[in-house]
């Protein structure tokens, strides 16, 4: 560890370790035990805080209550966006990172959530709310801040940094009554912390260490790409940053060895899963952002030579670490993690799908004065679908992508929208101009659960379905997360085989809108959706169907 401090802060080594101590016996951390880091039955639940609301009862109260009466264990864990609280971006510029939204609920809520799911916290720590104490501090000179942010240079080059929006590097800030340039990632309001600082690193250290304190059993590193700067280079995936999330896995793990670190990082591939590190070092899991636009392609053009192609040569660094699958999230489907598996024609072609079924799509800038899709916003149910289109159909096609995603090596996670039905809430989209809100609808809690209860809904059938898979995926061993994975295609059929304690099983996806007859792969199975006994030597899919299959 000293090594690592070396290569970052040359010139307070003594000074990190003695912090770093210092906060290690400052909380009372709750997970000391390892025991099994992953599971089949592990499933994470991604949503606000107050995605489900109830008149006279907190926010988390109301998606405790939700949770526990309507998914039981179907589910295993709660992502809860940033609970923090914020001046923008629906949460992701945190005012104070040591204080719960007030509108939420309150800790005792929280720890009541935990007593039946574990939690995953958002670490937004590229970034700071302008109205933070940290930023309101450094403009006025303060000398604790005095280092926590950047400047701007006008003797250096930026043209080489990677910018993910199209929106200034920098913003002008009254700083001790002068104009003061300030780096600024993703907006204004989100005002990048400067890690070449010591008391930096320390002090996010602090944040991580309260929040397992509280019961995080995952943390989620939000844009951690981009939390190192230096002079002459794109200023993401540096080998600095790398070097920081290495750090703060092993002094987590040194107090909560249980604690997983998942990193966010929405970029193309190959540049994705080199947060995995050596399979020992860095993050426990990394989102698979390929999979979600992969998957909606593979439907819309009823083809999956790519997607078994990208599948099959998926590898990991070690048998400790697995991918962070899912479909839709808070954010939009991104697409630059398809650059480098499928012509840009065929990212282009997707985005107008998205359009057309009532989407945006936000772009960004490439540097050399054009833009191109960076992410599409639409519901994911309604990227996949045409909103017009048969109510059964629409089900049908969605839950093929659901089906892959759950079948698929790796821990799911299942966003609020996709478990509940939900379609583009445009609405909100159109009247606050963010983009994202077509995807973040909030729900009250009494007519949720009418929709829910009303045999034939919409909503009822997708819940039901949905559930359904939940529940088989987690009584059977050969899903866990780091069990054996093959991957094979039969014309338009996508197989997923897996294996894990001498158990197999077959998760067979048509994706043709033609019924499809194929030669079964093992002699008799179990149909674990229909609950019953095939001996057949063939296998039967309707169109857009899947088979859960048990040999």
């Amino acid at each position: 560890m000293e090594k690592m401090i070396q290569s970052l802060y040359p010139h307070a080594v003594s000074e990190v370790l003695e912090g770093i101590e210092k906060r290690c016996s400052k909380y009372p951390l709750k997970r000391q035990g390892l025991g099994q880091r992953f599971s089949e039955k592990d499933a994470i639940l991604i949503t606000y805080g107050d995605s489900i609301q109830d008149q006279g009862r907190t926010p988390l109260t109301s998606l405790r209550s939700f949770l526990e009466t309507y998914l039981g264990d179907a589910l295993s864990a709660v992502h809860l966006l940033p609970c923090f609280p914020y001046t923008s971006d629906d949460g992701f510029s945190v005012v104070d990172y040591y204080q719960l939204d007030p509108n939420l609920g309150s800790w005792d809520d929280m720890e009541r959530l935990n007593r039946s799911y574990d939690l995953m916290f958002d670490a937004v720590v590229n970034h700071i709310s302008q109205r933070s104490d940290w930023f309101q501090g450094y403009l006025k000179g303060e000398e604790k801040y005095r280092d926590y942010f950047i400047e701007e240079n006008s003797n250096t080059d930026y043209s080489k940094v990677v910018r993910p929006r199209a929106l200034p590097l920098f913003h002008e800030f009254d700083k001790e009554g002068k104009s003061a340039r300030i780096w600024t990632t993703f907006s204004k309001d989100q005002v990048d912390l400067n890690y070449r600082s010591p008391a930096v690193f320390l002090q996010v250290l602090d944040v991580l260490l309260y929040y397992v304190s509280k019961g995080a059993r995952y943390i989620r590193l939000d844009a951690i790409a981009f939390i190192w700067k230096k002079e002459n280079s794109s200023c993401i995936h540096l080998e600095e940053a790398h070097t920081v999330i290495r750090l703060y896995r092993k002094i987590i793990e040194s107090v909560a060895p249980a604690t997983v670190i998942i990193t966010e990082t929405n970029v193309p591939h190959m540049e994705n899963i080199s947060y995995f590190g050596d399979g020992t070092d860095e993050a426990h899991m990394v989102y698979n952002f390929t999979l979600p636009p992969l998957l909606a392609l593979s439907v819309h053009q009823q083809k999956v030579e790519v997607l078994t192609q990208w599948a099959t040569n998926l590898e990991l660094p070690s048998n400790e670490v697995c991918f962070f699958n899912f479909t839709a999230s808070h954010d939009g489907v991104g697409v630059r993690p398809l650059q480098g598996i499928v012509a840009n024609e065929e990212i282009y072609a997707l985005a107008a799908i998205a359009k057309r079924h009532g989407g945006f799509v936000s772009m960004k800038d490439n540097g050399d004065g054009t833009q191109s899709p960076y992410e599409l916003n639409c519901n994911y149910l309604d990227l996949i679908t045409d909103p017009q289109a048969d109510a059964a159909l629409r089900i049908q096609r969605f839950l093929l992508t659901q089906s892959v995603m759950l079948a698929f090596p790796g821990v799911p996670g299942v966003y609020y929208h996709s478990v509940l039905g939900s379609e583009n809430d445009r609405d909100a989209a159109l009247a606050s101009g963010i983009h994202r809100r077509i995807n973040r609808k909030k729900l009250m809690y009494s007519d949720l659960v009418e929709e829910l209860t009303a045999t034939g809904s919409f909503r009822e059938q997708m819940f039901s379905r949905y559930k359904q898979l939940l529940q088989i995926r987690k009584d059977h061993l050969a899903f866990h997360p780091l069990g054996k994975a093959r991957f094979y295609q039969e014309g338009s059929v996508f197989i997923i085989e897996r294996e894990h304690a001498d158990e197999k099983l077959y998760a067979v996806h048509n994706f043709s809108e033609e019924e499809v007859i194929m030669p079964a792969r093992s002699p008799e199975v179990e149909d674990l959706i229909k609950d019953e006994s095939i001996g057949s030597a063939q296998w039967q899919l309707p169109p857009f169907g899947f088979l859960w299959l048990k040999a």
